[in-house]
């Protein structure tokens, strides 16, 4: 999504990063913000008593009335700013060979029923954000990455066309969370890097569908571009349409500063989750204020991931609790 303006935001930030970093303190004669205020001036690049968090880690396998009951429970307990809602129910299984699908209108029924809870039990309090994985990765889910590469090699037409369906599906699902409550969808993108896919095979695998999702998407507040992603690949998607872009700096290599020159968006992102357990109050601040001197006023605080399962009570609260929540 680069343009005259994100142009602009570069050359500003070349100048000196201090003009764009955001004001923090009493907000217009009243402190604190709601939730949804502190999103709200944040992505528009406004000043904020203090930058909207949320952090999040997978609960696991659950019913919808559990998995609502536990989403909710965390976001009161944590005080978090967004509902990040985990998504852990699989996609369907074709009776045939894994890529013989069908578009599905309603492909995760439970995660919808959670999302209409967690929307009833929220009471408007803070904005949701349901997650999606991109088709690649639901395609690897549903056999294996050696079955998905060697289809990809043996007849890559019908691969084509099998994430082309899944696509669609998900698309289909994004638009019935947004009818159950959701302001956004984190759309997890965990393939473009060596690890996974050359940049070429992003390219022509991955990146038309990823893109489309967002396209079809775009009318969303919350959108987030959810990326495990190498320097290499961030040029493919600069005019991806989505209004946040969050990824781990520290396990990707892909710094802020690197994002901020070619993204006018808001960013997401600061907490290093893979050793969040082990992070000091004063190394989660000084992660925040990095990140956060060079993103701007655009700026979400988040990990760049889910932070560990067996994080525990008292690790879970340092965030809120240097943050000021």
């Amino acid at each position: 999504m680069i343009s005259r303006r994100s142009f602009l935001a570069s050359a500003a930030a070349a100048i000196g990063v201090a003009a764009a970093q955001p004001v923090l303190g009493k907000v217009a004669g009243r402190d604190p913000l709601t939730r949804k205020e502190r999103v709200d001036r944040a992505l528009a690049g406004r000043d904020v008593d203090r930058p909207p968090f949320t952090h999040w880690h997978h609960f696991g396998p659950q019913t919808p009335e559990e998995h609502a009951k536990a989403t909710l429970d965390y976001h009161w307990k944590y005080k978090t700013d967004i509902v990040k809602v985990m998504s852990d129910y699989p996609y369907p299984k074709p009776e045939g060979s894994w890529y013989e699908l069908k578009v599905l209108d309603n492909p995760f029924p439970e995660q919808i029923r959670a999302l209409e809870l967690i929307r009833d039990g929220l009471h408007g309090d803070a904005y949701i954000l349901e997650t999606a994985f991109n088709p690649w990765q639901v395609a690897v889910k549903l056999s294996s990455k050696e079955e998905v590469v060697r289809l990809q090699q043996e007849n890559p037409q019908r691969l084509l066309d099998a994430l082309d369906v899944l696509t669609q599906s998900h698309i289909n699902h994004a638009k019935r969370a947004f009818a159950a409550g959701a302001s956004g969808v984190l759309f997890s993108i965990a393939n473009a890097n060596h690890a996974e896919l050359s940049p070429a095979d992003y390219a022509k695998f991955s990146a038309p569908f990823d893109k489309r999702f967002f396209a079809a998407t775009a009318g969303a507040k919350l959108n987030f571009l959810h990326l495990h992603w190498e320097n290499e690949y961030v040029d493919q998607f600069v005019d991806f349409q989505a209004p946040v872009v969050n990824w781990s700096v520290q396990s990707s290599g892909v710094s802020v500063s690197t994002v901020r020159s070619k993204f006018s968006q808001t960013i997401a992102t600061g907490i290093d989750e893979k050793n969040y357990k082990d992070l000091s109050p004063e190394q989660i601040r000084n992660q925040w204020q990095t990140a956060r001197n060079v993103a701007g006023s655009k700026f979400i605080l988040t990990p760049g991931c889910s932070v560990p399962n067996d994080s525990t009570n008292e690790e879970l609260s340092r965030l809120p609790q240097v943050v000021g929540a």
